[in-house]
């Protein structure tokens, strides 16, 4: 894969534009992740978000400029009371809960559900468990979370927006496996009928086939003995 691209050069030709949404309780951190991701920020007194905002950043896979367009909501403990709007068009989602409150990953499948009610049926998910930072006021076992991801077939990462542990790695691995998916889907397509822009994503439902695999834990990335 290339590099990850930096933080956007507005003369690029955009090959790609892929919505990914955040959800889950607030106070998880997920502001501070999409900050982290779009702009390599972190600001310790993150005020609540109001509404819904987004934020963008072009990437490079594989040569094609990829813009990722994260959209950012309260998670203020009303389920359902996102609207399906902010879900139209997503073809990526990050489920953020934090590894130091139970509670929001007791949460966790109750946002899944609402996500599936609302969402394309094979939108591409990774269930995030941020402040990895806080070891010593873990409430959350890996293991947990590891399971809960396998049965759903979800990716699983956990993540630190404070220390940017593992930031990069999960909006990647969700940008990549749509992007994979999307250029199989085109190649086809191509082949299939000259007429027509076979890469546009316009009214096009994006299927993503099997259960995704799991990346594994951060303690096995490094280098095996």
């Amino acid at each position: 894969m290339a590099n990850g691209g930096g933080y956007g050069d507005p003369s690029q030709k955009i090959d790609y534009v892929f919505k990914v949404v955040l959800i889950g309780d607030s106070a998880v951190g997920k502001s501070q992740i999409l900050a982290r991701f779009a702009r390599n920020e972190f600001s310790l007194d993150s005020k609540a978000t109001i509404g819904v905002e987004f934020q963008t950043r072009t990437i490079v896979i594989e040569h094609k400029s990829v813009k990722a367009q994260i959209w950012d909501t309260a998670g203020q403990e009303r389920y359902r009371a996102v609207t399906s709007a902010y879900y139209r068009g997503a073809v990526g989602a990050m489920l953020v809960y934090d590894i130091t409150k139970r509670q929001t990953f007791d949460h966790v499948p109750r946002w899944l559900e609402e996500l599936r009610g609302h969402a394309d049926k094979n939108i591409v998910i990774i269930l995030i468990g941020n402040k990895s930072d806080l070891e010593n006021q873990r409430a959350v076992p890996t293991e947990d979370a590891k399971e809960f991801a396998q049965k759903e077939g979800l990716f699983f990462l956990e993540t630190s927006a404070l220390e940017s542990t593992n930031v990069e790695t999960a909006f990647l691995t969700v940008l990549t496996e749509i992007f994979n998916f999307v250029n199989k889907k085109s190649l086809a397509a191509s082949e299939n009928q000259e007429n027509g822009n076979p890469t546009s994503l316009a009214g096009k439902k994006i299927v993503i086939p099997g259960p995704a695999q799991e990346i594994p834990a951060k303690s096995n990335m490094c280098c095996k003995s």
